[in-house]
């Protein structure tokens, strides 16, 4: 279940470290600002501060992610999990906070959401497995 868990966190935090470079360090090309539903370069300009604010808040969660695996994975189980379980699941919210903006955002939502819901699904279904049940 350990590997599991370690892949769909990985993956998670691979997406969410993407992300990260769209809004803090690509934001104002437009093959990225029209990802995010802008229609120009003055809007790209006007919210790049802001994007790239919520970059850094991707990067930490996909750091969070990636410390909680491995030290989950290495035995550190309390730790690992408390610190997995906090960051996937504030990416599994942040997904679900998506949606609520409209519905032109589910499928970027499904995207960005999905590997954090199952890795946290595999986490809880984990705990007996490393005696924290």
């Amino acid at each position: 279940m350990t590997v599991l868990v370690s892949v769909a966190a990985t993956l998670a935090a691979v997406i969410h470290v993407v992300i990260f470079y769209m809004e803090s360090v690509a934001w104002l090309r437009p093959s990225v600002w029209k990802r995010f539903g802008l229609t120009s370069q003055d809007e790209a300009k006007a919210t790049a501060k802001l994007a790239y604010n919520q970059g850094f808040y991707n990067l930490f969660l996909a750091i969070g992610a990636l410390l909680g695996t491995i030290l989950y994975g290495t035995g550190v189980t309390g730790a690992g999990f408390g610190i997995a379980l906090f960051s996937l699941g504030s990416m599994l919210a942040a997904s679900v906070i998506l949606i609520t903006t409209g519905r032109g955002f589910i499928r970027a939502a499904v995207f960005q959401g999905l590997l954090p819901l199952i890795a946290v699904i595999l986490l809880l279904l984990s705990l007996s497995e490393v005696g924290l049940a």
